[in-house]
């Protein structure tokens, strides 16, 4: 039996056969901490030198993007020296080449600045003066600060830009007040006051950058804690997107995490007649007061969040998780305007000031202001279910720009 004949082969049709689309790699970005390097000098010879000391480990990833990282550039290598005299800096910016793969090219040559002034200085009350209409027109209700008291510090964050001659200017960018007050018995604690970010520059993570250095101060002066007066919704978001990134990686709370998150997937608790609220340890909120600064009240706010993140949106625990949320909130409400909690004000004499004759305490444990209820029982269960939803859909918007994709 004689073999089949095959039909003659098309060169041409079999090179498209093997024809392969090609895609160009997305660019992965470098980590900040990667290629910088930061030395400390104490004299103009010194740079350059290897033998200088080099500031490590740091956490640059903050100032590049919302990831940390430096996009379009291939052999970056960038190296600072800072003066340990002046502390005036100067960077040293090197890289083979630079394209855009896909994210974008990071902007290096501008320069962002953080300058701390004391409001006490008579140039700080200037500038202060000159920003006050913009705070009171773009801030609600906001009010003047007292450029006369010391206490009150001023962090401006400034862009250095070269214009058309080639000319270095500041462009000021935005600001936050912030006022240092005694703590008994030895320590100051920090509260942000005011914060703004000039219209033209807003959403491109400004008020990030003056937030993180707040952050940075407090820790490396060793502030009791550092508070927030009366933060606005889009603000306290931004707060508490910074403060879970910082929790997440904080290693003395992850047990604390791990196990509460464990006790909710376990079991039906809003079946119960009683559901724990899953609390924090009081070493854990002692543990992040005294090591990353963020105050009780906040980390309460960002442990729900911490919860959150260790589930999965599809488990059926969520519904318990709705729950413990939908208690709390009630508690918290009700609880104050049922008068157990709040604060209070008892006048006492004094030989010193009759207007500053008083004392105040907070009586129970509960933090914040108050908010009133409508006292016809209908609405007043509508007025709390919307409070948990709204809390509900803050928490899931926060998870969904931390959690990995």
């Amino acid at each position: 039996m004689g073999q089949k004949q095959q039909p003659p082969t098309d060169p041409t049709a079999e090179h498209k056969k093997r024809r392969r689309v090609g895609f160009s790699n997305i660019d992965a970005g470098i980590e900040a901490k990667d290629c910088i390097k930061i030395y400390l000098v104490s004299s103009k010879e010194q740079v350059g030198a290897s033998e200088n000391y080099c500031i490590d480990p740091v956490d640059l990833n903050g100032f590049f993007d919302e990831d940390g990282k430096i996009y379009g550039y291939q052999g970056l290598k960038i190296t600072i020296w800072i003066s340990s005299i002046t502390f005036h800096a100067y960077a040293d910016i090197t890289y083979q080449s630079k394209s855009d793969g896909g994210k974008g090219i990071t902007e290096l040559k501008s320069s962002l600045q953080v300058v701390r002034m004391v409001i006490g200085n008579e140039g700080t009350g200037h500038l202060y003066s000159r920003l006050i209409p913009l705070v009171l027109l773009l801030v609600d209700g906001s009010n003047p600060i007292d450029v006369t008291d010391p206490g009150w510090e001023l962090y401006v964050l400034v862009q250095e830009i070269n214009d058309e001659q080639g000319d270095i200017q500041h462009r000021v960018l935005g600001f936050t007040a912030v006022y240092r007050f005694y703590h008994y018995p030895d320590k100051t604690r920090l509260r942000l006051s005011q914060i703004l970010v000039l219209p033209p520059y807003q959403h491109k993570g400004y008020g990030r950058r003056l937030v993180e250095v707040v952050n940075n101060v407090a820790i490396s002066e060793d502030v009791y804690d550092l508070t927030v007066e009366e933060p606005l919704d889009y603000f306290q978001h931004v707060r508490t997107c910074i403060d879970v990134q910082r929790l997440l990686v904080f290693s003395p709370i992850q047990d604390a995490i791990n196990s509460a998150v464990s006790n909710l997937k376990q079991g039906k608790l809003s079946k119960k007649a009683h559901v724990p609220r899953f609390m924090p340890p009081s070493t854990a909120i002692e543990d992040v007061r005294k090591t990353l600064k963020i105050n009780r009240k906040q980390f309460l706010q960002c442990w729900e969040v911490l919860i959150y993140l260790g589930l999965d949106p599809a488990d059926k625990c969520m519904e318990d998780f709705v729950t413990i949320i939908s208690n709390r909130v009630k508690a918290d409400i009700l609880g104050k305007d049922s008068g157990n909690g709040g604060k209070q004000v008892i006048e006492v004499p004094s030989d010193y000031s009759a207007e500053m004759s008083f004392v105040m305490f907070r009586t129970g444990n509960v933090e914040g202001g108050s908010l009133q209820m409508d006292e016809n029982q209908t609405n007043q269960r509508e007025q709390l279910q919307q409070l948990v939803d709204a809390r509900i859909k803050e928490i899931q918007s926060i998870a969904q720009k931390l959690r990995p994709v």
